[in-house]
Protein backbone atom coordinates (compact mmCIF):
# COMPACT_ATOMS: atom_id res chain seq x y z
CA UNK A 1 0.00 0.00 0.00
CA UNK A 2 1.48 3.21 -0.73
CA UNK A 3 2.54 5.22 2.12
CA UNK A 4 0.46 8.15 0.46
CA UNK A 5 -2.58 6.32 1.07
CA UNK A 6 -4.47 6.81 4.76
CA UNK A 7 -4.46 3.94 7.26
CA UNK A 8 -6.02 3.58 10.56
CA UNK A 9 -3.92 1.81 13.62
CA UNK A 10 -7.35 0.45 14.57
CA UNK A 11 -11.24 0.99 14.93
CA UNK A 12 -10.95 3.19 18.11
CA UNK A 13 -8.13 5.81 16.43
CA UNK A 14 -10.95 5.69 13.20
CA UNK A 15 -13.38 6.62 15.57
CA UNK A 16 -10.88 9.74 17.10
CA UNK A 17 -10.26 10.66 13.30
CA UNK A 18 -14.33 10.33 12.27
CA UNK A 19 -15.22 12.43 15.28
CA UNK A 20 -13.14 15.25 14.29
CA UNK A 21 -15.25 15.62 10.89
CA UNK A 22 -18.40 15.64 12.81
CA UNK A 23 -17.88 18.49 15.55
CA UNK A 24 -20.76 20.59 13.92
CA UNK A 25 -23.35 18.26 14.96
CA UNK A 26 -22.70 18.33 18.58
CA UNK A 27 -25.81 19.11 20.73
CA UNK A 28 -28.45 17.62 22.62
CA UNK A 29 -30.88 16.59 19.99
CA UNK A 30 -27.97 14.09 18.00
CA UNK A 31 -28.45 10.52 18.65
CA UNK A 32 -25.31 8.34 17.27
CA UNK A 33 -26.60 4.61 16.21
CA UNK A 34 -23.24 2.30 15.59
CA UNK A 35 -23.53 -1.14 13.12
CA UNK A 36 -22.32 -3.78 15.56
CA UNK A 37 -19.96 -5.06 15.87
CA UNK A 38 -17.29 -3.73 13.86
CA UNK A 39 -18.88 -0.01 14.04
CA UNK A 40 -19.64 0.33 17.76
CA UNK A 41 -15.94 1.09 18.88
CA UNK A 42 -15.92 3.52 15.98
CA UNK A 43 -19.58 4.83 17.41
CA UNK A 44 -18.21 5.01 20.76
CA UNK A 45 -15.41 7.49 20.15
CA UNK A 46 -17.66 9.57 17.78
CA UNK A 47 -20.44 9.44 20.70
CA UNK A 48 -18.25 10.56 23.85
CA UNK A 49 -16.62 13.15 20.98
CA UNK A 50 -20.67 14.57 20.57
CA UNK A 51 -21.70 13.67 24.22
CA UNK A 52 -24.20 12.15 22.57
CA UNK A 53 -26.49 8.58 23.47
CA UNK A 54 -24.90 5.46 21.63
CA UNK A 55 -27.18 2.85 20.42
CA UNK A 56 -27.17 0.09 17.75
CA UNK A 57 -29.05 -1.22 14.86
CA UNK A 58 -28.25 -4.47 13.84
CA UNK A 59 -27.92 -5.13 10.37
CA UNK A 60 -26.50 -8.43 8.77
CA UNK A 61 -25.25 -8.73 5.50
CA UNK A 62 -26.52 -11.13 3.05
CA UNK A 63 -23.54 -12.76 1.27
CA UNK A 64 -23.54 -14.94 -2.12
CA UNK A 65 -24.00 -18.57 -1.12
CA UNK A 66 -20.38 -19.43 -2.97
CA UNK A 67 -18.45 -16.19 -1.88
CA UNK A 68 -20.30 -14.79 1.64
CA UNK A 69 -17.94 -12.43 1.87
CA UNK A 70 -19.39 -10.65 -0.87
CA UNK A 71 -22.80 -8.89 -0.25
CA UNK A 72 -25.48 -9.33 -2.35
CA UNK A 73 -28.33 -7.06 -0.33
CA UNK A 74 -29.02 -6.50 3.81
CA UNK A 75 -31.02 -7.32 6.56
CA UNK A 76 -31.96 -5.37 9.22
CA UNK A 77 -34.26 -4.89 12.29
CA UNK A 78 -37.91 -3.80 11.50
CA UNK A 79 -38.15 -6.08 9.12
CA UNK A 80 -35.95 -4.19 6.38
CA UNK A 81 -34.45 -5.89 3.24
CA UNK A 82 -31.92 -4.60 1.06
CA UNK A 83 -31.09 -6.54 -2.17
CA UNK A 84 -27.87 -5.20 -4.55
CA UNK A 85 -28.90 -6.16 -8.07
CA UNK A 86 -25.82 -5.74 -9.76
CA UNK A 87 -24.35 -8.63 -7.31
CA UNK A 88 -27.43 -10.87 -7.66
CA UNK A 89 -27.90 -10.66 -11.20
CA UNK A 90 -24.54 -11.43 -12.40
CA UNK A 91 -24.19 -14.67 -9.56
CA UNK A 92 -27.77 -15.96 -10.74
CA UNK A 93 -28.76 -16.42 -7.11
CA UNK A 94 -32.02 -18.45 -7.54
CA UNK A 95 -34.87 -17.53 -4.75
CA UNK A 96 -34.25 -20.67 -3.06
CA UNK A 97 -30.49 -20.07 -2.22
CA UNK A 98 -31.83 -15.88 -1.33
CA UNK A 99 -34.60 -17.32 1.31
CA UNK A 100 -31.68 -19.54 2.71
CA UNK A 101 -29.43 -16.91 3.46
CA UNK A 102 -32.06 -14.78 4.17
CA UNK A 103 -33.29 -17.31 7.03
CA UNK A 104 -29.98 -17.64 8.18
CA UNK A 105 -28.93 -14.18 9.18
CA UNK A 106 -32.48 -13.60 10.28
CA UNK A 107 -31.68 -15.83 12.96
CA UNK A 108 -28.50 -14.03 14.05
CA UNK A 109 -29.54 -10.87 13.57
CA UNK A 110 -32.93 -11.34 15.99
CA UNK A 111 -29.85 -12.96 18.32
CA UNK A 112 -27.97 -10.44 18.29
CA UNK A 113 -30.09 -7.69 18.95
CA UNK A 114 -31.32 -9.61 22.24
CA UNK A 115 -27.93 -10.07 23.18
CA UNK A 116 -27.09 -6.47 22.65
CA UNK A 117 -30.35 -4.76 24.08
CA UNK A 118 -31.85 -7.13 26.37
CA UNK A 119 -35.17 -5.64 27.59
CA UNK A 120 -34.16 -2.32 26.76
CA UNK A 121 -35.95 -0.78 23.92
CA UNK A 122 -34.21 1.09 21.28
CA UNK A 123 -33.27 4.84 22.22
CA UNK A 124 -36.19 7.15 20.62
CA UNK A 125 -35.18 9.05 17.48
CA UNK A 126 -37.97 11.00 16.52
CA UNK A 127 -37.30 14.48 15.31
CA UNK A 128 -33.52 14.12 16.31
CA UNK A 129 -30.01 13.65 14.32
CA UNK A 130 -28.87 10.51 13.96
CA UNK A 131 -25.61 9.78 13.12
CA UNK A 132 -25.23 6.78 11.47
CA UNK A 133 -21.60 5.02 12.14
CA UNK A 134 -19.80 2.14 11.11
CA UNK A 135 -16.06 1.31 10.33
CA UNK A 136 -16.28 1.43 6.64
CA UNK A 137 -18.75 1.25 3.75
CA UNK A 138 -18.27 -1.45 0.50
CA UNK A 139 -20.88 -2.68 -1.44
CA UNK A 140 -23.16 -0.03 0.80
CA UNK A 141 -26.22 -2.34 1.57
CA UNK A 142 -25.71 -2.49 5.35
CA UNK A 143 -25.23 0.97 5.52
CA UNK A 144 -29.00 1.62 3.54
CA UNK A 145 -30.31 -0.51 5.24
CA UNK A 146 -29.58 1.47 8.55
CA UNK A 147 -30.32 4.60 7.13
CA UNK A 148 -33.97 3.30 6.21
CA UNK A 149 -34.93 1.41 9.52
CA UNK A 150 -33.52 4.60 11.40
CA UNK A 151 -35.42 7.40 9.06
CA UNK A 152 -38.74 4.88 9.46
CA UNK A 153 -38.06 5.29 13.15
CA UNK A 154 -38.89 9.33 13.23
CA UNK A 155 -35.06 10.24 12.52
CA UNK A 156 -35.28 14.02 11.20
CA UNK A 157 -31.91 14.05 9.80
CA UNK A 158 -30.10 11.18 8.42
CA UNK A 159 -25.98 11.62 8.71
CA UNK A 160 -23.91 8.60 7.28
CA UNK A 161 -20.44 8.62 9.06
CA UNK A 162 -17.36 6.38 7.95
CA UNK A 163 -14.02 6.45 8.43
CA UNK A 164 -13.32 5.07 4.65
CA UNK A 165 -15.15 4.28 2.23
CA UNK A 166 -15.04 3.50 -1.79
CA UNK A 167 -14.97 7.28 -4.08
CA UNK A 168 -18.18 6.52 -5.40
CA UNK A 169 -19.90 5.96 -1.82
CA UNK A 170 -21.87 9.18 -2.00
CA UNK A 171 -23.05 8.14 -5.46
CA UNK A 172 -24.43 4.96 -4.11
CA UNK A 173 -25.45 6.27 -1.10
CA UNK A 174 -26.59 10.13 -1.35
CA UNK A 175 -30.54 9.42 -1.72
CA UNK A 176 -30.86 7.49 2.13
CA UNK A 177 -29.07 9.98 4.09
CA UNK A 178 -29.16 14.02 4.34
CA UNK A 179 -25.69 13.69 5.33
CA UNK A 180 -22.47 12.00 4.19
CA UNK A 181 -18.92 12.22 6.01
CA UNK A 182 -16.35 10.14 5.54
CA UNK A 183 -12.20 10.36 6.14
CA UNK A 184 -10.97 8.91 3.20
CA UNK A 185 -12.18 7.55 0.21
CA UNK A 186 -9.19 5.80 -1.52
CA UNK A 187 -8.69 4.81 -4.83
CA UNK A 188 -8.58 1.80 -5.68
CA UNK A 189 -10.70 0.55 -2.79
CA UNK A 190 -11.20 -3.47 -3.03
CA UNK A 191 -11.69 -4.19 1.67
CA UNK A 192 -12.23 -2.17 4.14
CA UNK A 193 -9.87 -4.33 6.21
CA UNK A 194 -7.29 -3.03 3.74
CA UNK A 195 -6.85 0.06 5.13
CA UNK A 196 -6.91 -0.82 9.04
CA UNK A 197 -3.55 -1.77 10.78
CA UNK A 198 -5.52 -3.83 13.25
CA UNK A 199 -8.93 -5.14 11.85
CA UNK A 200 -9.47 -7.86 13.90
CA UNK A 201 -12.80 -9.24 14.72
CA UNK A 202 -14.90 -7.27 17.23
CA UNK A 203 -16.20 -9.86 19.87
CA UNK A 204 -19.97 -9.47 21.59
CA UNK A 205 -18.09 -9.27 24.80
CA UNK A 206 -16.45 -5.44 23.12
CA UNK A 207 -19.91 -4.33 21.70
CA UNK A 208 -21.53 -4.99 25.40
CA UNK A 209 -18.49 -2.91 27.29
CA UNK A 210 -19.25 -0.20 24.37
CA UNK A 211 -23.12 0.02 25.15
CA UNK A 212 -23.02 -0.09 28.87
CA UNK A 213 -19.59 2.67 29.08
CA UNK A 214 -21.82 5.28 26.74
CA UNK A 215 -25.04 4.56 29.02
CA UNK A 216 -23.37 4.78 32.31
CA UNK A 217 -24.61 0.82 33.07
CA UNK A 218 -22.20 -1.36 35.14
CA UNK A 219 -20.31 -3.26 32.24
CA UNK A 220 -20.97 -6.64 31.63
CA UNK A 221 -19.11 -9.50 33.56
CA UNK A 222 -18.07 -6.71 36.68
CA UNK A 223 -15.38 -4.21 36.63
CA UNK A 224 -11.86 -4.31 34.58
CA UNK A 225 -9.68 -7.09 35.08
CA UNK A 226 -7.32 -7.59 37.66
CA UNK A 227 -4.76 -8.30 35.05
CA UNK A 228 -4.24 -7.28 31.77
CA UNK A 229 -0.88 -6.86 30.42
CA UNK A 230 1.87 -8.48 28.12
CA UNK A 231 4.20 -11.34 29.70
CA UNK A 232 7.11 -12.65 27.71
CA UNK A 233 7.57 -16.22 28.98
CA UNK A 234 11.07 -18.34 28.42
CA UNK A 235 10.54 -21.52 27.08
CA UNK A 236 12.45 -24.17 25.33
CA UNK A 237 15.19 -21.68 25.07
CA UNK A 238 13.64 -18.81 23.77
CA UNK A 239 11.57 -16.20 25.05
CA UNK A 240 8.11 -16.16 24.31
CA UNK A 241 5.45 -13.00 24.24
CA UNK A 242 2.24 -12.98 25.07
CA UNK A 243 -1.17 -11.53 26.57
CA UNK A 244 -2.31 -12.42 30.30
CA UNK A 245 -5.57 -11.33 31.08
CA UNK A 246 -7.36 -12.75 34.63
CA UNK A 247 -10.37 -11.66 35.80
CA UNK A 248 -11.31 -10.55 39.39
CA UNK A 249 -11.91 -13.79 41.20
CA UNK A 250 -10.64 -16.00 38.23
CA UNK A 251 -11.76 -20.10 38.79
CA UNK A 252 -8.98 -21.30 36.35
CA UNK A 253 -6.26 -20.50 33.27
CA UNK A 254 -6.87 -20.94 29.87
CA UNK A 255 -3.50 -20.82 27.66
CA UNK A 256 -3.83 -20.49 23.76
CA UNK A 257 -2.31 -22.65 21.46
CA UNK A 258 -2.26 -21.15 18.38
CA UNK A 259 -1.72 -22.93 15.09
CA UNK A 260 -0.90 -22.83 11.35
CA UNK A 261 1.42 -19.84 11.34
CA UNK A 262 -1.21 -17.74 13.36
CA UNK A 263 -0.41 -16.38 16.96
CA UNK A 264 -1.74 -14.15 19.98
CA UNK A 265 -3.50 -11.80 17.50
CA UNK A 266 -5.30 -14.34 15.60
CA UNK A 267 -9.21 -12.62 16.22
CA UNK A 268 -10.89 -15.90 16.49
CA UNK A 269 -9.06 -17.00 19.73
CA UNK A 270 -9.31 -13.67 21.15
CA UNK A 271 -13.10 -13.77 20.54
CA UNK A 272 -13.14 -17.03 22.33
CA UNK A 273 -11.02 -15.57 24.89
CA UNK A 274 -12.99 -12.75 25.88
CA UNK A 275 -16.20 -14.70 26.32
CA UNK A 276 -14.07 -17.20 28.49
CA UNK A 277 -12.92 -13.87 30.35
CA UNK A 278 -16.41 -12.54 30.82
CA UNK A 279 -17.28 -16.61 32.31
CA UNK A 280 -14.75 -15.73 35.21
CA UNK A 281 -11.37 -17.43 33.47
CA UNK A 282 -8.15 -16.16 33.50
CA UNK A 283 -6.51 -16.39 29.85
CA UNK A 284 -3.27 -16.70 28.50
CA UNK A 285 -2.51 -15.86 24.19
CA UNK A 286 0.87 -16.24 22.99
CA UNK A 287 2.86 -16.75 19.85
CA UNK A 288 4.45 -20.81 20.06
CA UNK A 289 7.09 -19.45 17.16
CA UNK A 290 9.32 -16.28 17.31
CA UNK A 291 9.29 -14.13 14.40
CA UNK A 292 12.45 -15.50 13.03
CA UNK A 293 10.90 -19.05 13.26
CA UNK A 294 7.16 -18.37 11.39
CA UNK A 295 7.96 -18.01 8.11
CA UNK A 296 9.70 -21.52 8.02
CA UNK A 297 6.24 -23.72 7.61
CA UNK A 298 7.81 -27.00 8.57
CA UNK A 299 7.73 -25.45 12.23
CA UNK A 300 4.14 -24.89 12.27
CA UNK A 301 3.73 -28.90 11.94
CA UNK A 302 6.74 -29.74 14.70
CA UNK A 303 4.47 -30.61 17.05
CA UNK A 304 7.14 -31.74 19.56
CA UNK A 305 8.74 -28.32 19.46
CA UNK A 306 5.47 -26.48 19.72
CA UNK A 307 4.26 -29.07 22.28
CA UNK A 308 7.91 -28.43 24.63
CA UNK A 309 7.22 -24.72 24.20
CA UNK A 310 3.54 -24.87 25.07
CA UNK A 311 4.46 -27.49 28.62
CA UNK A 312 7.07 -25.01 29.44
CA UNK A 313 4.70 -21.86 29.15
CA UNK A 314 1.98 -24.07 30.87
CA UNK A 315 4.60 -24.99 34.02
CA UNK A 316 5.85 -21.28 34.45
CA UNK A 317 2.56 -19.80 34.28
CA UNK A 318 1.03 -20.09 37.67
CA UNK A 319 3.73 -18.48 39.41
CA UNK A 320 2.59 -15.49 37.85
CA UNK A 321 1.25 -13.07 40.77
CA UNK A 322 -1.83 -12.30 38.92
CA UNK A 323 -3.12 -15.92 39.71
CA UNK A 324 -2.66 -15.50 42.97
CA UNK A 325 -0.33 -18.56 43.60
CA UNK A 326 0.45 -17.22 47.31
CA UNK A 327 -3.12 -16.93 48.01
CA UNK A 328 -3.51 -20.70 48.10
CA UNK A 329 -3.52 -23.61 45.37
CA UNK A 330 -2.91 -22.92 41.83
CA UNK A 331 -5.55 -22.05 39.20
CA UNK A 332 -7.17 -25.23 37.10
CA UNK A 333 -5.18 -25.29 33.84
CA UNK A 334 -6.80 -25.93 30.56
CA UNK A 335 -5.88 -26.36 27.35
CA UNK A 336 -7.42 -24.52 24.14
CA UNK A 337 -5.68 -25.93 21.27
CA UNK A 338 -6.39 -24.53 16.99
CA UNK A 339 -5.10 -25.98 14.16
CA UNK A 340 -1.68 -27.58 14.90
CA UNK A 341 -1.72 -25.84 18.27
CA UNK A 342 -4.78 -29.03 18.88
CA UNK A 343 -2.25 -31.46 19.04
CA UNK A 344 0.61 -29.06 21.14
CA UNK A 345 -2.53 -28.98 23.63
CA UNK A 346 -2.71 -32.66 23.81
CA UNK A 347 1.45 -33.06 23.82
CA UNK A 348 1.32 -31.01 26.95
CA UNK A 349 -2.05 -32.87 28.56
CA UNK A 350 -0.04 -36.24 28.00
CA UNK A 351 3.14 -35.06 29.41
CA UNK A 352 1.76 -32.87 32.58
CA UNK A 353 -1.05 -35.57 33.45
CA UNK A 354 -2.70 -34.23 36.13
CA UNK A 355 -1.48 -30.96 36.04
CA UNK A 356 -3.91 -30.21 32.97
CA UNK A 357 -8.03 -30.21 33.80
CA UNK A 358 -9.13 -29.96 30.13
CA UNK A 359 -8.48 -29.61 26.88
CA UNK A 360 -10.61 -27.85 24.34
CA UNK A 361 -10.08 -27.78 20.23
CA UNK A 362 -11.02 -25.83 17.74
CA UNK A 363 -10.64 -27.11 13.90
CA UNK A 364 -7.65 -29.10 15.06
CA UNK A 365 -5.52 -31.88 13.85
CA UNK A 366 -5.57 -34.27 16.90
CA UNK A 367 -4.07 -36.68 14.79
CA UNK A 368 -0.87 -34.89 14.19
CA UNK A 369 0.27 -35.81 17.88
CA UNK A 370 0.31 -39.33 17.42
CA UNK A 371 -1.65 -42.81 18.76
CA UNK A 372 0.53 -42.81 21.63
CA UNK A 373 0.34 -39.29 22.99
CA UNK A 374 -3.35 -39.38 22.72
CA UNK A 375 -3.53 -42.95 24.73
CA UNK A 376 -1.28 -41.06 27.50
CA UNK A 377 -3.72 -37.78 27.78
CA UNK A 378 -5.46 -37.91 30.68
CA UNK A 379 -7.25 -34.52 30.51
CA UNK A 380 -11.06 -34.37 29.58
CA UNK A 381 -11.05 -33.41 25.44
CA UNK A 382 -13.80 -31.84 23.81
CA UNK A 383 -13.07 -31.80 19.81
CA UNK A 384 -15.11 -29.11 18.01
CA UNK A 385 -15.24 -29.25 14.17
CA UNK A 386 -17.39 -27.26 11.98
CA UNK A 387 -20.03 -29.26 10.10
CA UNK A 388 -18.59 -28.20 6.57
CA UNK A 389 -15.56 -29.05 8.11
CA UNK A 390 -15.78 -33.19 6.38
CA UNK A 391 -12.03 -33.85 6.58
CA UNK A 392 -11.15 -32.32 9.79
CA UNK A 393 -14.76 -34.28 11.12
CA UNK A 394 -13.01 -37.64 10.13
CA UNK A 395 -9.21 -36.70 11.12
CA UNK A 396 -10.67 -35.55 14.60
CA UNK A 397 -12.97 -38.94 14.83
CA UNK A 398 -9.97 -41.35 14.14
CA UNK A 399 -7.92 -39.05 16.69
CA UNK A 400 -10.52 -39.50 19.13
CA UNK A 401 -10.82 -43.42 18.64
CA UNK A 402 -6.75 -43.24 20.38
CA UNK A 403 -8.19 -41.22 23.55
CA UNK A 404 -8.92 -43.48 26.92
CA UNK A 405 -9.70 -39.79 28.54
CA UNK A 406 -12.99 -38.66 29.12
CA UNK A 407 -14.09 -36.87 25.53
CA UNK A 408 -16.63 -35.62 23.15
CA UNK A 409 -16.60 -34.57 19.47
CA UNK A 410 -18.89 -31.21 18.68
CA UNK A 411 -19.92 -30.92 15.54
CA UNK A 412 -20.82 -27.12 14.77
CA UNK A 413 -23.52 -27.12 11.96
CA UNK A 414 -23.37 -25.00 8.94
CA UNK A 415 -19.35 -24.25 9.96
CA UNK A 416 -16.33 -24.02 7.97
CA UNK A 417 -12.86 -24.78 8.70
CA UNK A 418 -12.58 -21.01 10.25
CA UNK A 419 -15.54 -20.89 11.72
CA UNK A 420 -16.21 -17.51 9.81
CA UNK A 421 -20.13 -18.25 9.14
CA UNK A 422 -22.53 -15.95 11.38
CA UNK A 423 -22.94 -17.16 15.08
CA UNK A 424 -20.76 -20.46 14.00
CA UNK A 425 -17.62 -19.01 16.30
CA UNK A 426 -20.52 -17.89 19.50
CA UNK A 427 -21.13 -21.72 19.76
CA UNK A 428 -17.44 -22.82 19.90
CA UNK A 429 -17.14 -20.02 22.66
CA UNK A 430 -20.37 -21.81 23.88
CA UNK A 431 -18.83 -25.20 24.23
CA UNK A 432 -15.40 -24.29 25.19
CA UNK A 433 -17.09 -22.19 28.42
CA UNK A 434 -19.04 -24.96 29.37
CA UNK A 435 -16.35 -27.53 29.50
CA UNK A 436 -13.74 -25.65 31.17
CA UNK A 437 -16.08 -24.66 34.03
CA UNK A 438 -17.34 -27.87 34.24
CA UNK A 439 -14.43 -29.53 34.44
CA UNK A 440 -12.77 -26.86 36.30
CA UNK A 441 -15.57 -26.91 39.02
CA UNK A 442 -16.39 -23.57 38.06
CA UNK A 443 -20.01 -24.06 38.19
CA UNK A 444 -19.67 -24.23 42.09
CA UNK A 445 -19.23 -21.24 44.50
CA UNK A 446 -20.74 -18.66 42.66
CA UNK A 447 -18.88 -17.72 39.39
CA UNK A 448 -20.32 -15.58 36.78
CA UNK A 449 -22.62 -17.31 34.27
Amino acid sequence: MPATRTRFTDRTDAGHRLAARLAHLRGPGTVVVALPRGGVPVAAEVAAALAAPLDICVIRKLGLPHQPELGMGAIGEDGVRVLNDQVLRPARVTPGQLAAVEARERAELERRARRYRGDRPPVDLRGRTVVVVDDGVATGSTARAACLIVRARGARRVVLAVPVAPEDWTERLGDVADELVCVATPSPFFAIGEFYADFSQTGDAEVLRHLAQAAGRPVPGGGPPAADRELTVRAAGVRLTGRLTVPDGARGTVVFAHGSGSGRHSPRNRRVAEELNRAGLATFLFDLLTEDEEPDRQNVFDVALLGARLTDVARALPSDPALGPSAGPALPLGLFGASTGAAAALWTAARLGDGVAAVVSRGGRPDLAGARVLAAVTAPTLLVVGGRDHEVIDLNRRAREHLRCESELAVVPHAGHLFEEPGTLDRVAELARGWFREHFGADRGGAPP
